[in-house]
């Protein structure tokens, strides 16, 4: 038990501090992010739906015609 982890206290003053400190995104930034994410999940969902698509597709036109269907 002689290694003791130190506390470190954190007065209201000294957070706010450090909070202005950090520089913010610019709107147009943002913007180019919220973009860029959207477009991946659509990216995404648009493959992801082709993929079963042509699952499905393979899944109907692998099986041979019956006699009474043609």
């Amino acid at each position: 038990m002689s290694e003791q982890k130190r506390i470190k206290v954190i007065k209201k003053g000294q957070r706010r501090q450090k909070a202005v400190m950090e520089k913010p995104h610019s709107t147009r930034e943002t913007a180019r992010e919220m973009v860029k994410t959207v477009t991946n999940w659509v990216s995404e969902f648009q493959q992801k739906r082709r993929t079963e698509t042509a699952a499905a597709m393979e899944s109907l036109l692998s099986e041979s015609p019956r006699p009474n269907e043609i």
